[in-house]
């Protein structure tokens, strides 16, 4: 039987006797597919991920604990983890994306900030995976891996490449020395929603135990959305400042909590380059390279006022025009 037709047989047990429509709600950057059913004028959310490239559990868990933890999250309804389908509460169909201009902006961050103080003051360790050593320097191989071997088709030499490890070395191991808390890991734009209680939050099964400015870098640092710099940085300090008075573990000083910030979004951008080359080159998921200029300019900024990171951006000079040169380049 068909990936649909056993998602319609699970949905006529949970709904029996009763008219069904189904509709695609939105699909994600994994193998993961959400549909809206409307039965009798109400709706709910299907997700539909696959167990043979996508494990329910950890939604399941992380729903629970950030539920608990006062956050506005998707109720599982339903669940059949050996197929891979579980139905949920809806939390509507507008995302922050959509929704954000110059007027609403100041009042949606503010709930986006609340909610996740909220995430962040439930934080124990030893419940959620470590965001340790291993995987942080994981996530930024992704960059030689993708993004300059498959989408700039360029091979580091070995000086390019200890240029590259002494600055993951830097990035690391600031990361580390961060405080600890819950962290989303995509706390964005399209994972926030408008909602009652505001915001409805999305896209968080692969949450973990790790630096405290993560999710905030996800948030103002958001590969889909950009914001002047002053406005954004009158956001962090609001953060900063609630944190703090909150008892969360950031430092006393913000100067030093903005360059915590700074070096977590190198990371996370270094990350996220490698990500949408992969999305491209290997899922066939073309649309992200239009969000990579926005990425890229957030990691050279970020780059270029530090002397340690410096040499990141000389080495992205030098890879981006041979490829441009040679035509292996595009965003």
């Amino acid at each position: 039987m068909i990936r649909s037709e056993l998602r319609q047989e699970w949905l006529k047990k949970q709904f029996p006797g009763a008219a069904l429509r189904l509709d695609v709600a939105s699909a994600d950057a994994s193998f993961r597919h959400y549909f809206r059913v409307t039965v009798e004028n109400k709706t709910f959310i299907v997700m539909d991920a696959p167990p043979a490239q996508e494990d329910c559990k950890p939604f399941i868990a992380v729903a629970k604990l950030f539920g608990e933890a006062g956050a506005h999250v998707p109720e599982v309804l339903a669940h059949d983890l050996s197929q891979g389908f579980l139905l949920l509460t809806d939390l509507g169909n507008t995302t922050y994306l959509s929704a954000l201009n110059q007027d609403n902006a100041d009042a949606l961050y503010k709930d986006a900030l609340d909610a996740l103080i909220k995430i962040q003051l439930a934080s124990r360790p030893h419940i959620l995976p470590d965001y340790d050593e291993a995987l942080l320097m994981r996530e930024m191989r992704l960059l030689p891996e993708w993004y300059v071997s498959k989408h700039l088709q360029c091979k580091l030499g070995t000086e390019q490449m200890d240029v590259l490890e002494s600055v993951f070395a830097c990035v690391l191991k600031n990361n580390l020395s961060q405080g600890k808390v819950y962290v989303h890991r995509d706390y964005h734009s399209r994972n926030l929603m408008v909602t009652q209680p505001n915001p409805g939050i999305l896209d968080f099964q692969d949450a973990v135990y790790g630096p405290v400015t993560y999710d905030l870098v996800s948030l103002f640092k958001d590969a889909y959305i950009r914001w002047e710099e002053e406005r954004v940085l009158d956001w962090v300090i609001r953060y900063w400042d609630n944190a703090r008075k909150a008892g969360l573990p950031v430092p006393r000083d913000f100067a030093e909590f903005y360059r915590d910030f700074e070096w977590m979004g190198v990371q996370r951008h270094i990350k996220v380059l490698g990500i949408f080359a992969r999305l491209c080159h290997r899922d066939g998921k073309e649309a992200y390279l239009k969000d990579m200029p926005l990425v890229s300019g957030y990691l050279r900024k970020a780059c270029s006022r530090y002397n340690e990171l410096m040499p990141l951006i000389k080495l992205l000079d030098d890879l981006e025009g041979k490829a441009e040169a040679g035509a292996g380049y595009t965003f």
